[in-house]
């Protein structure tokens, strides 16, 4: 009988800590955008000093995942920008919107102080968004076992 209560002690702690994971998910996904992002920023400012290739190949051409890689995509399929993400805030959209708006819509020297310009914001939001995504996930962890194991007294 003891081994029966340890083995739905361990679940019941898995399941809680379970739900932290999940639950910091969002900050996770967020730090991963503005990566990409970020990324996506410096690539843009190479291909306008160097290669200049055409905007429609970079989009198509450009290799990451995940939520800004489906927002490139549809800009490149559709020519319209689609940002409905729920860990994104309404600002944070609009600016996003107003980034992905500036490709392509000047000449190469124009878009170079833009995007160059943008840069800095870029990095910034980049770590602060990694910085609150370590925080948030550990928090999470920590109440979702915290959870658990309280969940387990009053079981027990």
């Amino acid at each position: 009988m003891l081994w029966l209560k340890l083995l739905l002690a361990c679940c019941v702690v898995l399941f809680s800590v379970a739900l932290g994971y999940f639950a910091a998910e969002k900050f996770r996904n967020r730090a991963r955008f503005y990566t990409q992002l970020h990324d996506f920023n410096e690539r843009y400012l190479n291909e306008l000093g160097y290669a200049r290739k055409p905007l429609s190949s970079l989009l198509d051409g450009y290799a990451g995942n995940g939520d800004f890689q489906k927002t490139l995509r549809i800009l490149a399929a559709e020519h319209k920008i689609s940002l409905k993400y729920s860990y994104l805030t309404d600002e944070e959209k609009k600016e996003c919107a107003n980034y992905l708006s500036m490709l392509g819509r000047s000449d190469a020297h124009t878009q170079r102080e833009y995007f160059g310009g943008q840069r800095n914001g870029l990095s910034e939001k980049k770590s602060a968004c990694a910085k609150v995504a370590k925080e948030k996930g550990e928090l999470y962890l920590k109440l979702g076992l915290l959870a658990g194991l309280a969940f387990i007294i009053l079981i027990v």
